[in-house]
């Protein structure tokens, strides 16, 4: 069974019916527990369930529940013929399971138990169900209990814990997610409270988490979290020498006690004084390239305090953390300079009179934020309107690069005067092969002409998913004509040209196959559920249909996609 990420109760909140109590209710369960509503999708979530999935609420939220959690025992997907939590889901009957796996976010594999039974809303509005699960075994899943992590750790579990380290914040480039991964690792097992302060790419230093352990339950304090006076450069305090990467040190409150020589110990004197640590371990984040921050572990509530002995583990840790986040932002970095160039590779759209047009791009997230997805919409000599959309194989800035060149080739071509799209393609495969770094691509090729009482549409499609017309009556098909090969196979045939009217106030809409396709699905499924909700919308304007129906139907995000939607003027 079965976002845009905000904080507290708010984030874990779908938009629907009584989605707010809900998300409340769940936060008093002591276990993880989230509602689905009547297509198995996630409408609330609660904070120990994103804990134990090690996911957002903006990862869980509209998402199918069983695509995205239940696996079997060696992480493989679970067929929903096989899964008893489906099938009591679909007889709106109670059911629970012992023994039972769901997926994490770092790809681990999680023993659960659960009970799933039906939920009526309070307004009555739909048929949700609410899951409510736990895990029976938590020291074999790696989470320690508080009074065992104040014991001294044997070697054996000091290299699994840094082993898991590794694991864990090695498998994703995001920073956010590595931070996150690391608050886990260390609380509680090693500590009732973790600070990170980090040093941004401007050398200033921003206090970046501040966590407290408070049993099962991590509690953020945004209050003591932000900006952080400069690192004095030769200042004695333990939190200013690692973050100029010095040493290592033990500190309490009696060490910013004494008159401070610096507004960072003005900082950590307020932090000890509001967390009642009374030991703090401090050690530098430090990669091979750079100091990125510090790492604080603090002891509040329980008794005994850190020693020298310990920060050889905690250092360890710290520079797994680093090795990371030093990767997490070169990664970011590379991604922001591949989205300026695609911005600057995507055109604007021409201003028609009678037409209206709207544009997407939505990169891939685990991609380099840059494919070979595109756009493209131009006047011609005639006064014809070109439209286009196209997909390049691959997701990097080769595949960018060989957009930009099929893009401005057809351009050339579609500007011979009467030249139907078929034989304008026929020529931009013709050339694929000899002039562009391009191996292979699929594309939709169109031209929207003014004709008597109306507009008339001609196209011509190279293996690409079909162009979707909504009328502005709900009646949504796919223009499945003039379906010829992909671009750059070799083969030289003549392409198929297709003719359509485009009623008055009706919806054309040209799209790539990110938008319809995703794991565990079928192409069919995809495209089925693309006309369902275009029809629904077909009444919003333009620009909110777009990003409605994107924020509708758009997958998980493993592609790329582009978009086109072109509207026709109501009389």
């Amino acid at each position: 069974m079965a976002g845009q990420e905000t904080t507290g109760t708010e984030s874990r909140q779908a938009r629907e019916p009584s989605a707010a109590r809900v998300a409340e209710v769940l936060e008093a369960i002591g276990a993880g527990a989230y509602v689905v509503n009547e297509r198995g999708e996630i409408t609330a979530v609660n904070t120990a369930a994103e804990r134990l999935l090690d996911r957002t609420a903006a990862e869980l939220l509209g998402r199918d529940a069983h695509d995205l959690l239940h696996r079997g025992p060696q992480g493989q997907p679970l067929p929903a013929t096989r899964c008893g939590m489906r099938q009591a889901f679909h007889a709106r009957r109670t059911a629970q399971a012992a023994e039972d796996h769901f997926a994490r976010g770092d790809g681990s594999v999680l023993e659960v138990s659960w009970l799933v039974t039906p939920y009526i809303p309070a307004d009555g509005h739909g048929e949700w169900t609410l899951v409510v699960f736990h895990v029976p075994h938590r020291e074999a899943g790696g989470v320690l209990p508080a009074e065992r992590a104040r014991a001294a750790m044997s070697e054996h579990e000091r290299l699994a814990l840094l082993a898991e380290t590794t694991t864990r914040l090695t498998s994703t480039l995001d920073v956010e997610a590595t931070l996150r991964r690391l608050v886990d690792l260390v609380l509680p097992r090693l500590a009732d409270w973790v600070v990170i302060d980090l040093i941004t790419d401007r050398d200033e230093v921003w206090r970046t988490a501040v966590v407290e352990a408070d049993g099962d339950r991590l509690v953020h304090h945004e209050d003591l979290e932000g900006p952080m006076p400069p690192v004095p450069e030769e200042s004695p305090m333990p939190l200013s020498r690692a973050l100029r990467g010095v040493t290592s040190a033990i500190a309490g409150p009696q060490t910013y006690e004494r008159a401070p020589d610096s507004g960072i110990a003005v900082e950590q004197h307020r932090l000890f004084e509001v967390t009642g640590m009374h030991s703090a371990a401090i050690v530098p984040i430090r990669s091979t390239r750079a100091v990125l921050g510090a790492l604080t572990l603090g002891r509040a509530g329980k008794s005994g305090d850190f020693t020298a002995t310990d920060l050889p583990l905690f250092e360890d840790i710290a520079r797994r953390a680093a090795l990371a986040l030093d990767n997490a932002r070169l990664y970011q970095r590379q991604r922001k300079v591949a989205e300026t160039m695609q911005n600057h590779l995507l055109p604007q759209m021409p201003q028609v009179p009678g037409l209206r047009m709207a544009v997407r791009y939505l990169p891939a997230p685990d991609a380099s934020q840059v494919g070979g997805d595109w756009y493209d919409a131009f006047t011609l000599p005639e006064g014809t309107t070109a439209l286009a959309v196209g997909d390049v194989v691959g997701h990097d800035l080769e595949a960018a690069a060989g957009m930009a060149q099929l893009r401005n080739m057809l351009r050339a071509y579609a500007w011979s005067r009467g030249t139907p799209c078929s034989r304008v393609v026929e020529r931009l495969d013709e050339a694929i092969m000899p002039i562009t770094d391009v191996t292979m691509a699929t594309l939709v090729f169109a031209k929207v002409t003014a004709a008597e009482g109306g507009w008339e549409l001609s196209w011509t499609n190279a293996g690409h998913p079909p162009p979707l017309l909504i009328t502005r009556e709900g009646l949504a098909r796919y223009l499945t004509d003039g379906h010829g090969l992909l671009l750059g196979t070799g083969v030289r045939t003549s392409r198929p040209d297709a003719t359509a009217v485009l009623p008055l106030a009706s919806t054309l809409l040209l799209y790539t196959d990110g938008l319809v396709e995703a794991p565990g699905s079928t192409l069919d499924e995809g495209m089925n559920r693309l006309r369902q909700h275009a029809a629904a919308l077909a009444h919003r304007p333009l620009e909110s249909f777009t990003d409605e129906l994107l924020r509708r139907v758009r997958p998980s995000g493993h592609d790329d996609v582009a978009l086109l939607a072109l509207r026709t003027p109501d009389r």
